[in-house]
């Protein structure tokens, strides 16, 4: 069985920075993609970032320059470093793992939350301005 556990959100303010950790159980690490998705009240869920198992990453328009993922496969682990936060970055942010072939990072299929099965229960970043 899969699980996600979801680390290290909290309160900042504007330009603060807050790193995020997605610890990961129960699946083989090396052929998943994993993804950061965020979710706002209100808003739809969208994709933050992702990276696969060759280690390429991808990153929406919004936080390209400001966040960073990066992984540690020995620990099964899946960092999103925050800077630079802004009050818009307020949200729910979640952790999503998928088994896939090939290289995610390259696919934009995986921005979308439907294309993955698994998900931690969720971690909230608040910035106030």
């Amino acid at each position: 069985q899969v699980k996600l556990v979801e680390s290290g959100g909290g309160s900042v303010q504007s330009g603060g920075s807050l790193r995020l950790s997605c610890a990961a159980s129960g699946l083989t690490y090396s052929t998943y993609c994993m993804g950061w998705f965020r979710q706002a009240p209100g808003k739809e869920r969208e994709s933050v970032a992702r990276i696969d198992q060759g280690s390429f990453t991808s990153y929406a328009d919004s936080v390209k320059g400001r966040f960073t993922i990066s992984q540690d496969k020995a620990k099964n682990t899946v960092y999103l470093q925050m800077d630079t936060l802004k009050p818009e970055d307020t949200a729910m942010y979640y952790c999503a793992a998928q088994n896939v072939r090939g290289l995610c990072a390259f696919n934009n299929d995986y921005r979308m939350p439907s294309e993955y099965n698994n998900w931690g229960p969720g971690t909230q970043v608040t910035v106030s301005s």
